[in-house]
């Protein structure tokens, strides 16, 4: 390359370092080395990852056998980032190479499908899974479990306070069986499995720790089944990929080749990851002795430990480390919301720093576990952008926060509406979403909303309702074993768990009403008359036996579309299923093989729903979406309704299902997750020993305060998804429960308590309180 071409690149390189923000320069200016950068919402994190990635390839000349590698989450998230870099390498007139942008388990399976004999997996049979603890996988390791330690289930079953008594017996052993044990396993597989702790680790882990119960000698016993199980039907997990990963980079010549395509590895959304992906990474980075490594987050945005074994402590424990080095980048600018709505975001991070620490004194024990019960939150300011800035922040609109306290959830309903008409009718390019902590919140606004389209012309559009797709397979094979076995007390109990999560029945203890399906289905005549709940879950279940008669068996399953009131993406979701099933037993078409056909569907989880929805059409103009706060998360809106903020529902606390209570004040899945918790991050500090794994009701406090953690983060994301209007609620009266609220007339709401976090804003801001 010429002298000249060469000055010429520096200053193109130059001019797009200076489009950066002061705060995402850092990013831009990385040479090697390790580096973390935390990022405040709307810092625009992905932008400079881009141009950072841009500037790299460039000034270090990469090409496809020398590689810059990003690695995210979410293929979303994945071809967004690799449309950003081709971009920025077009403007500098560069070759659109020298780098590749791949989600986590990708990257993973891509290094284990090259060199299957060292990962010991045969990618081309096994089929991947996602268990969940319904999930047949889970509920039949735990059946072996039961067969192989009788001594074991005989503790458990006793719990306390067993009288002997023959139905309380069989009550328990529903419970035990189809709630306690598959819970168990999920969350104790998840946590160690994502961590690299084996069976073996965590029996060790249970010679550490003296309880009734020994939990985690039941979890290993547990996780071992499992292992065995998913090994004898050729199935992986997502966690198998990342460690048959890392069994590739364990041979040394291997491990230095795929260094040396490796440059250097860039990590988005690094909140989100675990010990063994971090492990993963790490190592792909760490060639020629140096470990180039860049992973980007907000810590403060960390809302899925709830559904995954991210813990947000790795992501802040590495920046810790990287300050200590001098090579921490804070993002603290942002264009996203007007300035009142960061102040309001600032205050609840100070806020909660005091909230968390009184908590943590008013807990029963002050013994020190290895997780120390870390702060929720990472202390860094949201500030506007600077003059000048290309995303400038917007007007506020009207005070730009707005905190009312209607009298019950029907007057919330009512501002909410006609703020919303005020608000698109003066502004029809703008768009608004109201943010639920609960699906059955969406539902009910959904309900209460729905004259606004014919009424005013707002598009309304309940996101809520896509979350389940992936679950209606599964939900239509359960009714199915139903309608072939009725007189299975499982087969009943899953029946019932879907009426009730679909709202189509009460909420009840669903245990007794399994334990005896012919009493329940076809009570007698000298029986005791039924309650109204049970007698309405009696007729909805009698119904689906009828149409078992009255239908053949390839109509069964758009009739139970329809019974389950899906909606139109859901029904064309079940017209899918029911054209593949069909396709598949052709020729054999009966029940029971339709039975067969859809549990492999569901084992394998390749079965993908009719998606009709994409991101942009959560922010189209004149549209109020309806969303939950999880999956608002990346997204914004110009005026964000976040209704309901009441004390139970956030943060809410942990509780202890009535049909388990007879085993004590917690939950063994919550206790053997907090234990494992703590011996990982133990190991993560490389501490020279264990600090002590906590006894079950410590654990316990310890969940709760994990707990309390991520709600607080949820209500975080909520609050910065608004750019000109926040606007915050909390009735004084509301249902007593959202699982059981029935929206009936006269029905009496009783008196709610605020959540602490709105009661403090309210201290902060009274201006912004409307009466």
């Amino acid at each position: 390359m010429e002298i000249s071409d060469v000055i010429q690149r520096e200053r193109q390189l130059q001019t797009l370092r200076e489009s950066l923000r002061p705060g995402q320069r850092p990013l831009g200016d990385w040479q090697g080395g390790e580096m973390a950068v935390s990022a405040v919402p709307g810092a625009g994190k992905s932008h400079s990852l881009a141009v950072a990635a841009a500037i790299a390839i460039a000034r270090h000349q990469l090409h496809s056998r020398k590689q810059l590698v990003i690695v995210t989450y979410t293929r979303s998230a994945a071809a967004s980032i690799k449309s950003k870099i081709r971009e920025r390498l077009r403007e500098l007139q560069l070759p659109q190479t020298g780098f590749s942008v791949q989600t986590l388990h990708g990257l993973a399976l891509n290094i284990a499908s090259r060199h299957q004999g060292l990962s010991g997996l045969n990618l081309e049979t096994a089929s991947v899974i996602i268990p969940t603890p319904s999930h047949r996988v889970i509920r039949t390791c735990v059946e072996q479990w039961l067969q192989a330690n009788p001594e074991r289930y005989r503790r458990l079953l006793e719990g306390r306070e067993f009288d002997g008594e023959e139905t309380e017996r069989l009550r328990r052993q529903s419970s035990l069986r189809t709630e306690v044990l598959p819970s168990l396993a999920f969350m104790a597989i998840r946590e160690a499995k994502s961590s690299g702790l084996s069976p073996d680790d965590i029996w060790q882990l249970s010679q550490q720790t003296a309880d009734n119960y020994e939990i985690l000698a039941l979890a290993a016993g547990l996780y071992q089944q499992y292992e065995q199980l998913m090994r004898s039907r050729d199935f992986i997990d997502y966690d198998d990929m990342i460690l048959a990963a890392l069994r590739v980079l364990e041979d040394s010549t291997i491990r230095q080749r795929w260094q040396e395509q490796v440059f250097a590895v860039f990590e988005d959304e690094a909140q989100d990851s675990s010990p063994l992906q971090e492990k993963l990474i790490s190592r792909l980075a760490a060639g020629e002795g140096v470990l180039n490594l860049v992973r980007v987050g907000d810590p403060n945005q960390a809302i899925n430990s709830t559904f995954t074994p991210a813990d947000p402590v790795y992501f802040n424990w590495f920046c810790q480390r990287c300050q200590a080095n001098g090579t921490l980048a804070v993002m603290g600018e942002a264009g996203r919301s007007t300035p009142i709505i960061m102040e309001a975001a600032n205050f609840l991070l100070q806020w909660v720093g005091q909230y968390w620490e009184s908590q943590k004194s008013k807990s029963q024990t002050q013994k020190q576990t290895a997780s120390q019960n870390p702060l929720p939150f990472r202390v860094q300011a949201i500030r506007p952008v600077g003059s000048g800035d290309p995303q400038p922040n917007p007007d506020l609109e009207g005070r730009g926060l707005e905190i009312y306290l209607p009298d019950d959830i029907y007057q919330t309903v009512e501002l909410i509406g006609r703020r919303v008409v005020a608000l698109l009718q003066a502004n029809p390019e703008g768009n608004a979403a109201i943010l639920v902590r609960e699906n059955r919140q969406g539902r009910f606004l959904a309900e209460k909303l729905a004259h606004l389209s014919k009424d005013k012309g707002i598009r309304l559009y309940q996101v809520s309702e896509f979350d389940r797709f992936s679950q209606i397979p599964a939900e239509i094979l359960q009714l199915l074993r139903f309608i072939d076995r009725p007189h299975s007390p499982d087969n009943l109990k899953g029946a019932l768990e879907i009426l009730q999560q679909r709202e189509l029945i009460p909420a009840q203890d669903l245990n007794a009403l399994a334990t005896l399906p012919e009493q329940f289905l076809y009570p007698g005549p000298l029986d005791a008359p039924q309650k109204p709940a049970i007698e309405k879950a009696r007729r909805i279940s009698c119904q689906l036996l009828q149409a078992r008669l009255e239908l053949p068996h390839y109509q069964l399953i758009p009739f139970l579309g329809m019974a389950l009131n899906y909606s139109g993406s859901e029904l064309a979701t079940v017209q899918k299923l029911a054209e593949r099933l069909e396709q598949q037993i052709v020729g054999n078409s009966s029940l029971k093989t339709a039975i067969t056909a859809l549990d492999e569907i569901v084992a394998s989880e390749r079965f993908e729903a009719v998606d009709e929805d994409a991101e942009d059409q959560y922010v189209r103009p004149n549209q109020l979406t309806i969303i939950t706060m999880h999956k608002a998360k990346g997204l914004d809106w110009d005026y964000v309704f976040v209704p309901f903020l009441h004390e139970d529902v956030l943060p809410g606390r942990l509780r202890v299902p009535a049909a388990a209570k007879f085993l004590g004040d917690f939950t063994l899945a919550e206790v053997a997750r907090a234990q494992i918790r703590a011996a990982v991050h133990g190991q993560y500090l490389q501490q020279d020993r264990l600090l002590t794994i906590p006894q079950p009701l410590e654990a316990w406090q310890e969940a709760a305060m994990l707990k309390l953690a991520e709600e607080f983060r949820l209500l975080y994301v909520a609050l910065t998804r608004a750019k000109r209007l926040l606007w915050l609620s909390a009735a004084r009266n509301g249902p007593f429960s959202w699982s059981t609220f029935g929206d009936r007339p006269g029905e009496t709401l009783p008196e709610k308590a605020p959540c602490p976090a709105l009661t403090a804003l309210i201290a902060r801001f009274p201006d912004a309180v409307f009466t």
